[in-house]
């Protein structure tokens, strides 16, 4: 999975630090919902089973790195 700098540095917030990179996987491969921002990136949400909430992760132009 390709990040980038700014996703590194959230990752080590507190409440950030909980997200499984599991969970970032499954976001990206079975997206319930789809939304391309005016610049390019790319928001994807699912709903994460093992915790019951949904999860947002950010996609550059690329829909491969991680923001």
């Amino acid at each position: 999975m390709k990040t980038t700098q700014y996703f590194k540095y959230t990752k080590k917030i507190p409440d950030r630090a909980q997200i499984k990179e599991e969970w970032i996987k499954y976001v990206i491969e079975n997206p319930q919902k789809v939304v391309i921002q005016s610049d390019g990136r790319i928001r994807k949400w699912a709903k994460i089973p093992e915790v019951n909430k949904y999860l947002r992760v950010i996609l550059l132009e690329d829909g491969e790195t991680v923001f």
